[in-house]
């Protein structure tokens, strides 16, 4: 359940952060790794959308599946 509300946390606060401040990101970012804005969007919204995939995948489903043996 830990693992969950960890994992949980960390993918609504990458979500908040980029919906909040995205250009900060980006211009952090592009400091380290320079490319165009349009390459840094595709890339960003692609690793939280399979963060998102894994974190269903591999922290709710078994803890939703725990759940119901133990009632």
């Amino acid at each position: 359940m830990w693992c969950s509300i960890i994992n949980g946390g960390l993918l609504v606060f990458w979500l908040m952060f980029l919906l909040l401040a995205p250009d900060f990101t980006f211009r952090l970012q592009t400091r380290f790794f320079p490319m165009p804005r349009e390459t840094y969007n595709r890339i960003i919204y692609g690793f939280l959308g399979l963060f998102k995939v894994f974190f269903l995948i591999f922290n709710l489903t078994p803890l939703i599946s725990l759940w119901i043996i133990a009632t």
